[in-house]
């Protein structure tokens, strides 16, 4: 005959314990330490370390990889034309033409960024319907009384709006430089 195995209590959970650091040791591959937990919200006595952190965390946390991106591009677009400025301070500005091209390329497509980074991560209400999402929303004018659509422009008309501005941006500069 089989016999009839009945379970015993639970074991309980595992708890992960924390591993002393020695001052200036490094803990081994295998040991991975506990994640720090960050305040969801802060202290009016916050210092400005915990703010940036915070405001860091946030941003990273409630940020869209596709936003991240454009918002990298952007502080490269401001370092590229910090460079060309410093450089035309530094070492002269003889071909003129050529500073002004580059340094007016490096304004101009940080304009068109930013301007695709408003048109494509704009987030519509959390209780907003599918259908609302997507299609125009309509307001009523307090003073006229008139109906207001707010058109939204699709993400990809915004991106070919930023392609073509960009190449008409480009063309005017290289056409510049001569």
């Amino acid at each position: 005959m089989a016999k009839k195995v009945t379970p015993g209590p639970k074991p309980a959970p595992a708890t992960p314990t924390k591993v002393p650091a020695a001052a200036g040791s490094t803990l081994p591959p295998s040991v991975t330490p506990a994640k720090v937990q960050t305040q969801s919200t802060l202290s009016p006595r916050s210092s400005p370390q915990e703010i940036i952190v915070h405001v860091w965390n946030k941003y990273v946390q409630d940020t869209p990889s596709r936003t991240i991106l454009l918002d990298v591009f952007m502080a490269w677009l401001v370092v590229v034309g910090a460079v060309q400025f410093l450089y035309c301070i530094l070492a002269g500005n003889y071909p003129f033409n050529a500073f002004l091209s580059g340094f007016s390329a490096a304004v101009g497509q940080f304009v068109l960024t930013a301007s695709l980074r408003m048109q494509t991560s704009e987030r519509p209400p959390a209780d907003a319907s599918l259908v609302a999402k997507k299609t125009t929303a309509k307001t009523i004018d307090g003073v006229t009384g008139e109906i207001i659509e707010d058109t939204r422009v699709s993400t990809e008309r915004a991106f070919a709006d930023f392609v073509f501005g960009s190449l008409i941006l480009h063309g005017f500069c290289v056409n510049f430089i001569n």
